[in-house]
């Protein structure tokens, strides 16, 4: 295992509150890109939520002291989504980055949250650079004359189309991959601490082509949920990626090699989707500082910024 800088979870939860006014300036700029939905996120907007359990491999108890992973069944919520702030976005719109939230529900009223987004990296390294970036998209409406301030920031920051080109369209939320694009520390039993990056993955990937995705109605995807965990249910499993030494772990923008270990922590088991799910979905939220002993933030700023941001949005969508 390798050394990392991490604070403890009781300290970098609420060092959230540090990034309160970058906080508002992101949301505010959602807001301008796609309007206000009263009731719904400001980003991943539509989605659908599901009911499971997750079972820890042993070799997650040798990696992690979390309670995560002492191999009991532990039942979850996930929500899967599209990109944007749009309601009735269609789930085939071309480059729409799917999500998958998962809140573990662990005995004595504790949850560890894991945020994640089917692309392998994010589009920027910081949130001040994400807030540019959603600033570019709002000046760059579609039908804006060309170079838009988008195509000139994009142009500027290869990282934009090295994350947004990765998206595809899957033939169903059960068979995409998801990452964690933000590193964490695991701590075993022994104190010693191991740098990760969650990768959540199907049973099988599956993705449609541009013309199969043209001819898919407005919702498939989130029709297709239901109607497939009611066949059997839906598979996943969780893994790892570990950095080694002198892997960086503050910048989401950029992937670690592809060569890198990567340990298998559990299976997650989907049992239903809630029949209420569109009204149980306003009330969730998910935060990646959301975590127990055993796991804890790196010096990746952006678990801060986003559990920052979403806190913001979750009140003002609550009002």
């Amino acid at each position: 295992m390798s050394d990392a800088p991490a604070q403890s979870p009781s300290t970098t939860a609420a060092a959230g509150d540090d990034y309160g006014p970058l906080a508002n300036q992101i949301v505010d700029i959602f807001y301008k890109i796609y309007g206000n939905h009263p009731g719904f996120r400001v980003n991943h907007a539509k989605g659908i939520v599901a009911e499971g359990s997750f079972v820890a491999t042993p070799a997650a108890a040798a990696w992690s002291r979390a309670a995560l992973f002492d191999g009991t069944r532990i039942p979850f919520t996930v929500r899967f989504s599209n990109d944007g702030g749009f309601p009735a976005i269609p789930d085939a719109a071309p480059g729409n980055i799917k999500g998958m939230a998962v809140k573990f529900h662990l005995p004595g009223g504790a949850n560890v949250d894991i945020v994640m987004l089917a692309v392998k990296t994010f589009p920027m390294a910081t949130g001040e650079g994400f807030r540019d970036l959603l600033m570019a998209i709002s000046e760059s409406p579609e039908g804006a004359p060309r170079p838009t301030s988008l195509d000139v920031f994009a142009a500027s920051h290869p990282t934009v189309a090295a994350s947004f080109d990765s998206a595809g369209t899957p033939k169903s939320f059960a068979s995409e991959q998801y990452y964690g694009l933000n590193a964490f520390i695991f701590v075993d039993k022994a104190g010693r601490r191991q740098p990760v990056r969650y990768i959540m993955s199907p049973e099988e990937i599956a993705y449609l082509t541009a013309d199969e995705a043209a001819g898919q109605p407005l919702d498939f995807l989130v029709d297709d949920l239901p109607w497939r965990i009611a066949k059997q249910p839906v598979v996943f499993h969780l893994t790892a990626q570990l950095a080694e030494p002198g892997d960086q772990t503050n910048d989401p923008s950029q992937p670690w090699p592809a060569h890198r270990q990567v340990v298998n922590l559990g299976v997650l088991t989907l049992h239903k989707v809630l029949a209420d799910s569109r009204e149980v979905q306003k009330d969730l939220l998910f935060l990646p500082t959301s975590l127990v002993d055993g796991i804890e933030l790196s010096d990746d700023r952006m678990p801060l910024i986003r559990t920052a941001v979403y806190g913001v949005a979750f009140a003002r969508r609550a009002r």
